[in-house]
């Protein structure tokens, strides 16, 4: 799985894990426009239900410009996670810079209604190198 999905992070029954790719058709380098596709994957190792209800991402340039996202669900889904179930989904992300980070966290509630956060880990945004 480590080979898979490189960055994790775990918060209690939950396990955050994220693989990421440079996009270079997507990327338009003359206009300082270059994107990655993430692939997200989250695990619910424990013995009840959990719900995904929000999303908060800090997403940082090269030179150090933060922004940040937040919003209800992730691909305009709320999932519940079954115990011992995953839920996956891809998104993308532009930045003005050829490389940065994400990392952030998700807003969940249990099966008792109690709400938790949920760490994204951090991970980095590395365009590959371009010859000249």
């Amino acid at each position: 799985m480590n080979a898979l999905f490189p960055h994790a992070a775990r918060t209690g029954d939950v396990i955050v894990r994220v693989s990421v790719s440079f996009l270079p058709e997507q990327s338009e380098l003359a206009k300082e426009r270059w994107f990655w596709a993430y692939h997200i994957r989250i695990e619910n190792c424990g013995d009840a239900p959990v719900q995904l209800l929000t999303r908060h991402w800090f997403i940082t340039d090269a030179n150090g410009r933060q922004q940040e996202v937040a919003g209800e669900g992730v691909v305009g889904e709320q999932p519940v996670i079954e115990p011992g179930g995953a839920f996956d989904y891809v998104s993308g992300c532009p930045l003005s810079t050829p490389s940065g980070s994400m990392e952030g966290s998700y807003a969940m509630v249990g099966n008792d209604g109690a709400q938790f956060d949920v760490a994204i880990p951090r991970f980095p945004l590395d365009a590959p190198a371009v010859a000249g």
